[in-house]
């Protein structure tokens, strides 16, 4: 549930932050219902693709050295930061190697990473992330602290809600790698010309909070993914 605004993070106590805090809380029963949502469908999942899941564990072990999952550190709800459960698709010490944005045809992505980033594979363990709480089947993608830094008082309303797997920036973006991949400086194209274009949608989708959209979202997710 919403927490009362005296008991947020200083730095996100401000006016337009308000603005977004005040919409949510008229609107607290669609967010329990939510979470509801969030852990029955999260188990449900878990189960289903099971098989799926280590299948692919599996085929991330055999191609190349390194753990199954990819465990960065990224920032939800309230800022807490947490390690994201991700399956492997680039090579073990891919952030000593380049950026910690992935372009398009990085010499870093295996051979199966490649095929489970094109599916969306590499994101079902998240599912754990979100049984824990630390994230939502919708909402804003989780950023690494790095980026959350450049954050202006407005995109701290984003942070209301935990970070989800999929958005309406996440559809409009789904190919990201490809804006990424003829710009000389990744950190300051994606910080000054892609992150505020999302967050637009990210913002935009918080001031029209329902469930409604929601459940809209989700499917427009999969049918992208199956195009």
């Amino acid at each position: 549930m919403l927490r009362q605004w005296e008991q947020l993070p200083d730095f996100m106590k401000n006016e337009k932050v308000r603005e977004y805090y005040d919409i949510l809380s008229e609107r607290k029963p669609s967010l329990l219902l939510k979470r509801l949502f969030d852990i029955t469908a999260a188990l449900v999942l878990l189960v289903l693709l099971s098989p799926v899941m280590l299948l692919t564990a599996l085929a991330v072990t055999i191609d190349s050295p390194g753990p199954i999952f990819y465990r960065q550190r990224r920032v939800t709800r309230y800022g807490k930061v947490f390690r994201i459960h991700k399956f492997r698709s680039m090579v073990s010490d891919a952030e000593s190697r380049g950026a910690l944005l992935t372009v398009r045809d990085d010499k870093r992505v295996t051979r199966v990473g490649g095929f489970i980033r094109k599916y969306r594979l590499d994101e079902f363990p998240q599912l754990l992330d979100i049984l824990a709480g630390n994230m939502s089947f919708v909402g804003t993608r989780p950023e690494v602290e790095k980026y959350v830094a450049h954050y202006t008082d407005e995109m701290y309303a984003t942070l209301l809600l935990p970070a989800g797997i999929t958005s309406r920036a996440s559809i409009l973006y789904l190919n990201e790698d490809r804006l990424l991949k003829n710009t000389d400086d990744l950190d300051r194209t994606y910080v000054e010309e892609v992150m505020p274009q999302k967050m637009k949608y990210n913002l935009e989708m918080i001031r029209n909070f329902s469930l409604k959209q929601e459940f809209g979202i989700l499917f427009q997710t999969v049918r992208e993914i199956i195009r």
